[in-house]
């Protein structure tokens, strides 16, 4: 129960600019926030929407660049 309430607020506190992964694996940084889907940008000129929910790890700053 702790860990739910953990990832719903690590959700909820998304805004543009942070990195993530998703439940697919897939790596971008979101370019767009809104109430249920988030824009990420996987690669130059390459921004696709997800679910809100579709987001399993917030990242360090600057992890893709090390990547």
């Amino acid at each position: 129960m702790k860990q739910a309430k953990e990832t719903k607020a690590m959700i909820a506190a998304i805004q543009k600019g942070d990195e993530i992964i998703t439940t697919g694996g897939v790596l971008g940084k979101v370019t767009k926030v809104a109430d249920d889907f988030i824009s990420i940008e996987i690669a130059t000129n390459t921004v696709v929407q997800i679910q809100r929910q579709a987001v399993q790890t917030l990242l360090p700053k600057n992890t893709i660049k090390a990547v």
